[in-house]
């Protein structure tokens, strides 16, 4: 799932769509602003979703308000934090509940092999 999604071809969380795409990864698309990237659709809000693997957020922590309750109900397996989304004080919340957290960045992961 991105989270922060954008119909922005210039935004990383466009680009790290596209690019867990090409790599085969089913995506899920959740931003502020409903719209669509290579014809998958952004949910707009905080939809109910099963069986998250991945959370790659590209939202800033001033923007993270609801995160820890949405993550909670929707139990991903780990989050991770892209450069400029990071937020220690959130970490151990969500390790508390289960979630990994990984501070990393997607397409860098993804380049490498390393987004498992």
């Amino acid at each position: 799932m991105v989270y922060g999604a954008s119909t922005n071809p210039e935004r990383y969380a466009y680009k790290a769509t596209e690019l867990l795409l090409a790599h085969k990864h089913e995506v899920v698309l959740v931003g502020h602003k409903t719209g669509e990237v290579s014809g998958i659709p952004i949910w707009h809000g905080n939809p109910q979703l099963d069986d998250v693997h991945t959370m790659t957020l590209y939202v800033g922590p001033q923007n993270q308000g609801e995160l820890l309750d949405y993550a909670r109900r929707i139990k991903p397996t780990r989050i991770i934090f892209n450069p400029g989304t990071e937020n220690p004080n959130l970490y151990c919340e969500l390790e508390k509940v289960g979630i990994k957290v990984e501070e990393a960045c997607t397409l860098v992961l993804l380049h490498t092999g390393q987004f498992v």
